[in-house]
């Protein structure tokens, strides 16, 4: 079975095929792309990448009391804010369309044998 993942390295690989420039300015390129988006979601903004999607940060309330599941005990969850990502266009189209998820078999009834 094929791994779900799609790590940095296999980007830079990609990347690398595609254009021919040395891995390790494909590399150092990525790395300040993503600080920077990092660094904006840091900072309260909204990242959009036209074709790709939209990052943004996006406030949870605390709530009164919750449980830890593990020990049981009541703890006091603070406001805090979370990464939301929403896919673009594009994408939701190519992933609707890309069919059953890859660790499924593909239907078959039993007239189809």
């Amino acid at each position: 079975m094929a791994s779900c993942k799609c790590t940095k390295a296999e980007i830079v690989d990609v990347v690398y095929e595609k254009s021919g420039m040395n891995r390790s300015d494909i590399k150092l390129t990525l790395d300040i792309a993503l600080d920077a988006i990092k660094e904006a979601l840091r900072g309260n903004r909204t990242v959009e990448l036209r074709g790709f999607g939209t990052f943004e940060v996006r406030f949870r309330k605390g709530r009164a009391k919750a449980r830890n599941p593990r020990t049981g005990e009541l703890v006091p969850p603070h406001p805090h804010g979370i990464v939301a990502f929403r896919p673009g266009k594009e994408i939701k189209l190519d992933v609707w369309a890309s069919g059953q998820p890859p660790d499924t078999e593909p239907f078959q009834d039993e007239n189809s044998v």
